[in-house]
Formats: structure tokens, C-alpha cells, sequence
């Protein structure tokens, strides 16, 4: 196994990273089972459900942005571990809110360091690990997210079979914040990657610092939009499938909570087998034709999902395949987006094109909910979900391979 082939450094930058993506999904993802819940207990519109959904992610474009100019500044580590307690506290903070604006404010609050986590820990693993499996390596932590999600689905069907719906999902949102100590312990034995470190002393010699700004520079002006659409349109079908699939599943095929539960770990069991293949093919085929390949059958299985009047059996196991390609698109993103920027502005290039795309992307869960009051919500998330995974196709065609790309300090711009 190639895990076997690297070093001790490596491994540690990799479980550190590993552990932090995974918590982040599962404070993410916590909230999409509450859902119903919420739109009973506060009388929320759908519409409104979508706000908050769209808010975190919304100021996790933001907070990713701004995390990824701090980690050029002041070193990925350090503001990985920042991230990490911001998002965790604010999620425990939602338990106690008893209204829609409350948690509208603490989700979009825990949406700053849920974006941050990522920007700086892709950054981090990417710089640390070799060209040869710097996309598997990328590609395994991005898998944790599915980890951290299958753990919210026991988390809610466990805490669900206890305790009484009115204080179960405050349970939920409370233990979030658990898993923060372990990893706060866990990166305290992370060093900054020597890429990094090169830069910064090559910087402090020549008396110069870089500028996020440089990202926006005609030399890389071109790639900083094209990856900025691809990021949209990736994480604009996700959130819209991710975000409103439990409701869909509740709602309009009437299944029950251990139903919804049933299908639900079905999808995040093909997510995690989704991201790990996907991570082996991108450093074998390459980057683009990889997206290319998810992007065209997630589109098929989210409309035959969504769109097809079939069984629960069979949607059952077409769980499998659409999980799969729906998040394993995302492996060779973290080994992508680093290779496209050179050192002093990767962090800053990072937190913004894959944030703008959150950011954007954000409005899907929005537009879903709103949509859905005069449309059927499984036609609404098929065809905004269709349009998103086209713009993916047509920005990987037009960007540049990178694999094999070495991450110097000094490495020159793609054009």
C-alpha cells in the first residue's frame, strides 16, 4: 500500500488532517438531519431551512478566503488549529439558540472556520506530501468527510431512539464540539512543510512578502476564474443533493427516520469507496479527466435519483453509485488547486477560488428551498444539480493538467 512509502511526518500531517476534515463534516452535516425537526418545532419555511444552510456556507467562503492569506502569513499549522476550535465552539453554541435568526447567527458564525479547515488543511497535506501521492494522499483525507458524515447518521439515529425530538437535536449540535480536543492534541506534533518554510526565508531575505492580490494578476487571472467555476459548480450540486436529500427522502417517498437513516449510510458508504478510487485515478489519468468522468455520472444518477419514479429498492441501491461519484469528485481538488499557484500565494489562492465556488455554490440549498414551493423539491435538487455539474465539464476542459507538478517555492505560474 502506498501509505507504506511514506514518512513518519507525512503520516502524522496525514491523520491530523484526516481527523480535523472528518469533525468538520460532521458539524457540517449534523444540521441537514435536523431539518425537519426544526421546521416543526420553530414553524420554519423550507425557504428559510435553505437561509441557514446557505449562510454558513456563505461565510465559510468568506472565512476560507481569509484563512488561507492568514496561513500565508503566519504558517499553515497555526491557523489550522484556529479554525478547528472556531468551528467546533459556534456548533455547540447552536444547541442553545430558540429561534431562526439564533441559529441562522451561530451557523453562519461556525461557517468562518468550517471553511478555513479545509483551505488550510488541503494546503497543508499537499505541500507536505510528494508529487507521486500528493493526489491519493489529498484524496484520503477528503474521505473523512464522509467519515464525519456517516458519524452524524448514528449520531441522529442513536440520539434520535433516546430522547424526545425537542432535545435530541440540541444533543446533537453539543456534541460537536468533542471530538476539537483530540485533534488540537494531534497537531501540536505537526510542523509546517518545508515548501513553506523555504518561501518564508526566501521572503525574509530579499525583504519582500507576497500579496494575496497576486492571485488576480493577468499571469494568473485566467486560472484563478476557471478554478473558481469549477469549484462552483462542484460544490453548488453537493450542497443542493447533501443539504435537502433527507427532507426529499422524508417528504416526498415518505420513508421513515430509520428509512431516511438506512438510505443515507448507503450514500455515504459509496461516498467514502467514491473518494478513495477517485484519488487513485486522478494520479493515474489526471486531474481534469477525473472530474470530467464524476462530473458526467453524477449528473446521470442525481436525475434518475431525483426524476425517475422507481422503488425504494432500487433507490436504494443506486445510493451506492450516486454517493460515489457525487463525492468523489472532490479527491483531486486539494492536489489540484495547490499545483495551479506557486508558494507564497497557494494558501491565499486556495481559501479563495475553492470559496468562491462555496460561496456561490451556497445559493443552490437556497434557491432549492425557495423553488420548491411551487415545484417538487426531487425535480428542483435533479435539474439545479444537471446545470452545476455542466459548469464543472466545461471549466476542467478548459484548465491545465498538473499532475506530477512539483510544489516548489519558486514554481512559475500556469498560463
Amino acid at each position: 500500500m502506498w501509505l507504506r512509502h511514506t514518512s513518519p511526518t507525512e503520516r502524522r500531517t496525514l491523520a491530523a488532517t484526516f481527523a480535523g476534515y472528518g469533525v468538520d463534516g460532521f458539524d457540517y452535516m449534523i444540521y441537514t438531519f435536523l431539518i425537519p425537526t426544526l421546521l416543526a418545532a420553530w414553524n420554519m419555511s423550507k425557504a428559510e431551512a435553505g437561509y441557514i444552510a446557505t449562510g454558513a456556507l456563505l461565510t465559510s467562503a468568506i472565512g476560507g478566503w481569509a484563512a488561507g492569506v492568514l496561513a500565508d502569513r503566519y504558517g499553515r499549522v497555526r491557523v489550522l488549529q484556529w479554525t478547528v476550535l472556531w468551528f467546533t465552539l459556534f456548533t455547540f453554541l447552536s444547541g442553545f439558540t430558540e429561534s431562526f435568526g439564533q441559529l441562522f447567527f451561530t451557523r453562519a458564525m461556525q461557517g468562518f472556520g468550517f471553511g478555513g479547515e479545509w483551505a488550510v488543511g488541503s494546503v497543508l497535506i499537499a505541500e507536505t506530501m510528494s508529487a507521486k501521492h500528493r493526489g491519493k494522499a489529498a484524496g484520503l483525507v477528503q474521505s473523512s468527510w464522509a467519515v464525519g458524515w456517516a458519524a452524524s447518521a448514528l449520531a441522529f439515529w442513536g440520539v434520535y431512539s433516546v430522547l424526545p425530538p425537542e432535545i435530541a437535536w440540541k444533543v446533537l449540535f453539543w456534541i460537536g464540539i468533542v471530538p476539537a480536543v483530540l485533534i488540537i492534541y494531534i497537531r501540536r506534533n505537526i510542523q509546517e512543510p518545508p515548501v513553506y518554510l523555504a518561501a518564508q526565508a526566501r521572503a525574509r531575505a530579499a525583504g519582500t512578502q507576497g500579496s494575496f492580490l497576486r492571485i488576480f494578476h493577468p499571469s494568473l487571472l485566467r486560472t484563478t476564474v476557471l478554478a473558481s467555476l469549477l469549484a462552483t459548480g462542484m460544490q453548488g450540486a453537493y450542497y443542493s443533493v447533501t443539504t435537502w436529500l433527507p427532507t426529499f427522502l422524508k417528504t416526498e417517498r415518505h420513508l421513515s427516520v430509520l428509512g431516511t437513516s438506512t438510505y443515507l449510510l448507503v450514500l455515504i458508504a459509496g461516498s467514502f469507496l467514491g473518494y478513495l478510487a477517485s484519488a487513485w485515478l486522478s494520479d493515474v489519468i489526471g486531474r481534469r479527466r477525473c472530474f470530467i468522468l464524476f462530473a458526467a455520472m453524477g449528473m446521470a444518477l442525481v436525475l434518475a435519483y431525483t426524476q425517475i419514479p422507481i422503488t425504494d429498492g432500487w433507490m436504494l441501491v443506486l445510493g451506492f453509485p450516486l454517493g460515489f461519484f457525487l463525492s468523489g469528485i472532490f479527491s483531486g481538488m486539494g492536489a489540484f488547486l495547490s499545483e495551479l499557484f506557486p508558494s507564497d500565494v497557494r494558501g491565499s489562492g486556495q481559501g479563495f477560488y475553492y470559496n468562491f465556488g462555496r460561496a456561490i455554490g451556497a445559493i443552490c440549498p437556497a434557491l432549492v428551498g425557495t423553488l420548491s414551493n411551487t415545484l417538487p423539491l426531487g425535480q428542483t435538487i435533479g435539474w439545479i444539480t444537471a446545470i452545476c455539474y455542466g459548469l464543472v465539464i466545461v471549466a476542467a476542459l478548459a484548465l491545465p493538467e498538473t499532475l506530477g507538478r512539483e510544489l516548489g517555492a519558486e514554481a512559475a505560474p500556469i498560463h
